[in-house]
């Protein structure tokens, strides 16, 4: 199957697992589903697929899905809700970090075949989760602040606060995800590869990263509905 589909069911399954989980299980599945993306997410990014003509990681969608995590939070919950997600996904990097290092100490049996491969994989992530934990902590967190700046200006202009969900969702990640693509681009692969590569790769990350924001805005509306929805009843 070509990476360009696989990439658009991705984000459909993705983004659809998180309205399933904020349907079933409210704002706890909206949390766990945070730990599932942290972790996935850490592991993805260890992966260069090439789609739509541009070398990328794969880690790409699963990481924008926290940020429509935290702006459904942010949305039906507030601010305190959506900065406790982010906390959840900074310990859960950490603990992972932390305990996928101490795979690789222990002494394999001579049946074992897959030490080899785990240690190919993640001898080289302590770098990229350190830079990762430390640009999730930091992005994140401006999301938040930035999500609930553009909805009191909005509030501000039009005396209503349900108006312009697309804008606080829209405006708040995208500027986050620029943020985010120079951070971790840079501070992951810097001296890995050289400068043009890394460029091609933050703009090649960014462009993914304006399309999967621009594609989450149905589904915080429709987590709004399913909110709403739950109220009446």
């Amino acid at each position: 199957m070509e990476n360009e589909l696989l990439l658009i069911l991705s984000i459909l399954i993705i983004y659809g697992s998180i309205i399933i989980m904020f349907q079933f299980f409210g704002e706890d599945g909206l949390y766990s589903f945070t730990v599932f993306a942290t972790i996935t997410a850490n592991i993805e990014v260890l992966i260069m697929v090439k789609a739509f003509g541009m070398e990328q990681t794969l880690g790409n969608v699963m990481f924008a899905s926290t940020f429509l995590i935290t702006d459904i939070l942010s949305e039906i919950k507030g601010k305190k809700a959506a900065n406790k997600s982010v906390n959840i996904g900074i310990a859960t990097s950490i603990i992972f970090i932390i305990v996928s290092q101490t795979w690789m100490l222990y002494t394999p049996s001579t049946q074992d075949w897959a030490m080899p491969a785990i240690k190919d994989i993640f001898s080289n992530t302590p770098r990229m989760m350190l830079v990762g934990l430390a640009t999730y902590a930091i992005v994140q967190r401006f999301d938040v602040w930035a999500y609930h700046k553009w909805w009191a200006l909005t509030e501000a202009k039009t005396g209503e606060t349900t108006r312009f969900l697309w804008l606080r969702n829209n405006g708040s990640t995208l500027l986050s995800q620029l943020l985010n693509t120079v951070l971790f681009t840079f501070g992951a692969f810097y001296g890995t590869y050289d400068l043009e590569v890394l460029i091609n790769l933050a703009v090649a990350s960014y462009i993914i990263f304006i399309i999967t924001s621009l594609l989450d805005t149905p589904f915080i509306y429709l987590a709004r509905y399913i909110n709403n929805h739950k109220k009446v009843h």
